[in-house]
């Protein structure tokens, strides 16, 4: 078994600025609760016609 313990790639994406859950300019984490609603609405809408479609 290996266990990686890291990769250093010079075409990384990573950003430690971006990466925290700090207060700052660079990421509002309130964003995520816009993000989650817009991500979700196709299972609510599949819901409500898997309802509709049993009553």
């Amino acid at each position: 078994n290996i266990i990686n313990a890291g990769v250093v790639s010079d075409y990384s994406l990573y950003d430690m600025d971006i990466a925290t859950f700090e207060e700052d300019d660079v990421y509002n984490q309130k964003d995520a609760e816009g993000f989650i609603n817009l991500f979700g609405l196709p299972i609510k809408v599949k819901a409500k016609a898997d309802i509709k479609r049993n009553k």
